[in-house]
């Protein structure tokens, strides 16, 4: 099934600002929060749905790559852990947008559902990964190694030595602790993180001597980011999960995959078409001839006819790059230029002579070309 435009799931115009989003994306999520619709799957889909698009609008670099790509901008097709917001759970949501969440929905406290433990998140890793147009045209699969935060080995990601942690005393493990401030209005209490735990919950006394109590070690991996056809320079992919761990058992961040492309030998690229210049000589451009030119899948045959003119353009239609997750083709267009030569021979100068006030040999006095070109200006104004 297709996915639902962003903008339309969270009923904002495609020029609506940050505090449009997310004033939309807090009406959505108290219409379709679980605790407001408990055992109800379509609600918490749509639910999850919203903070997906929450995910990517209220970011003005996700949101710059899906205005101008849509979701295949988002790369999915990235591999290697995912697109993005695929697999969020209801524990992501409420790490990732603890600030929406709260008191100001009234699910706090008693038996509904509160901010609680806060979830360490890992930062998001970008990399720069060069291809060919070759590369592009058809897609390629590029084995990246990447050093980031990886899981202690030694405490599993814990901090603790023996694997344990301690409740916090100050929060008593809920991650937050409670704050009442006198106002005009009266007693207002707030929820905020604790500042002992950090919003964990829990504290280590015993900590690992590897990580030093984070969790975390500097390491390595090796990925397979799979590149769909038809990327262009700067697109960003997103690889979900791929980023540095986050501390303490934590969840990791992303990785982002910036493209770029590498210069062609010969070809120059304009969306999805490309250019080739084709350099002839004199005689041939004279009598015609039949050639081949290089395309990014090998080599195809063109005719260029007798009396072609220096700047002459033929289109070989679908031997371009393929549309971005579509199935339409650029085109391929050959410039031909009739190369004049610098140092000739003196046979050379004798045959151009013989030929230079030969009638098919004239491009005539000027006097056609200024009158055709007045008559073009003239009708076109008419």
């Amino acid at each position: 099934m297709s996915k639902r435009d962003f903008y339309e799931i969270l009923e904002v115009s495609k020029t609506a600002s940050t505090d449009e989003i997310k004033k939309a994306y807090r009406k959505k999520a108290i219409q379709y929060h679980p605790d407001k619709n408990p055992g109800n799957k379509e609600a918490e889909e749509k639910f999850k749905e919203a903070a997906e698009a929450y995910e990517v609008l209220s970011d003005p670099d996700k949101r710059a790559r899906y205005d101008r790509f849509g979701h295949a901008g988002m790369g999915g097709a990235a591999g290697g852990g995912g697109a993005y917001g695929q697999g969020m759970n209801m524990d992501d949501i409420f790490s990732h947008f603890g600030d929406i969440f709260g008191d100001a929905f009234g699910f706090g406290g008693g038996g509904g559902r509160s901010r609680g433990r806060q979830v360490n998140r890992g930062s998001n890793i970008r990399i720069k990964v060069k291809l060919t147009l070759e590369e592009i045209a058809t897609g390629v699969t590029k084995k990246i190694k990447i050093n980031k935060n990886v899981s202690c080995e030694t405490c599993h990601g814990s901090g603790s030595k023996s694997g344990k942690a301690s409740t916090c005393g100050t929060c008593g493990g809920r991650g937050v602790v409670m704050q009442v401030t006198n106002t005009f209005l009266g007693r207002m209490q707030t929820q905020t993180t604790c500042p002992n735990c950090n919003g964990a919950g829990t504290t280590i006394t015993d900590k690992c001597t590897k990580c030093h109590g984070d969790g975390v070690t500097r390491g390595e991996e090796l990925l397979e980011l799979k590149i769909p056809a038809g990327v262009a320079q700067d697109m960003q992919l997103t690889v979900s999960g791929k980023g540095n761990m986050g501390a303490r058992g934590g969840v990791p961040g992303d990785l982002y995959v910036v493209i770029e492309e590498q210069e062609h030998e010969y070809f120059m690229r304009d969306g999805e078409n490309i250019y080739f210049n084709l350099n002839v000589n004199f005689a041939d451009a004279c009598l015609g001839f039949e050639t081949e030119v290089p395309t990014l899948g090998g080599r195809a045959k063109i005719k260029i006819p007798a009396g072609t003119q220096s700047g002459k353009v033929f289109k070989l239609k679908g031997k371009g790059l393929p549309e971005l997750q579509g199935y339409r083709h650029g085109d391929l267009f050959v410039t031909v230029y009739v190369y004049t030569p610098e140092n000739l021979s003196k046979e050379e100068k004798q045959l151009l002579e013989k030929l230079r006030n030969s009638p098919n040999f004239s491009p005539g006095n000027g006097n056609e070309g200024k009158s055709n070109f007045f008559h073009k200006m003239k009708d076109m104004f008419d």
